[in-house]
């Protein structure tokens, strides 16, 4: 059972959904990405504006949708599957969704977060659980963000149960990175692999920004994008 995991690190940059997948996809050309492409949270879209606004229900659309195709595209291209981001709308409720998408477009996953961080008003508290797949023989789970101050209750049975969550995000933080530190107790608790795809530095520039990680199960850092990089590639056994 192996798995090899490319983490992008997306830089920040608000409605505009081509000129992110356009960095995406070069990025992704540079170098083959592994078997599995992980985004952070709403990097398709932007999650605030450079004037502070946090409404994204404007970019809301049915699953099926360009957001969606815009992923299956990018898994096609690169034989790999993706872990992305979806403003979803599903009649009248707005979710901050995932997909995991793999190359021949078949949607393995589809999770809507479940607890939006305060600003984010506009979305919908998903009811979906945390999905459960797997790659390369893992089991797998994906919950994101402002999720992990829950997960410990919400989700132990699935965390007991999996070896690898994925966990993009889109952090703010205006006092340090809280991230290790709420990474490395769910790991060492549920003995899981946390793979962290956080928003990279942009516009506009937020506390919070960088440092996409990787956890063991230990709890020992395995890697960490640096101010130079935006990149993380790791074979997970």
């Amino acid at each position: 059972m192996s798995l090899s995991v490319t983490v992008l690190e997306v830089p920040a940059r608000f409605d505009d959904v081509e000129g992110r997948v356009t960095w995406i996809e070069a990025r992704l050309a540079r170098e083959a990405p592994g078997d599995v492409v992980v985004l952070p949270e709403t990097c398709l879209t932007g999650y605030v504006s450079p004037t502070g606004d946090f409404n994204l229900s404007r970019f809301a659309e049915p699953l099926e949708g360009r957001q969606l195709a815009a992923l299956r595209s990018i898994a096609a291209r690169f034989d790999t599957t993706v872990i992305g981001p979806v403003i979803e709308r599903d009649g009248q409720q707005c979710f901050n969704a995932e997909v995991v998408v793999t190359a021949d477009g078949t949607v393995r996953a589809h999770y809507r977060k479940r607890h939006p961080w305060m600003p984010e008003t506009w979305a919908t508290a998903g009811t979906l659980p945390l999905p459960v797949f797997e790659l390369g023989g893992l089991q797998c789970s994906l919950a994101v963000c402002f999720d992990v101050h829950f997960l410990a209750e919400d989700a132990a049975e699935v965390l007991r149960a999996i070896d690898v969550l994925f966990f993009p995000s889109a952090w703010v933080d205006d006092e340090g990175d809280s991230r290790p530190g709420h990474l490395t107790t769910l790991a060492k608790q549920f003995d899981v692999t946390i793979v962290n795809a956080n928003w990279g530095v942009g516009r506009p520039r937020v506390p919070g920004q960088g440092g996409s990680m990787i956890v063991s199960r230990s709890g020992a850092l395995l890697a960490r994008t640096t101010a130079r990089g935006t990149r993380l590639d790791v074979r997970l056994d």
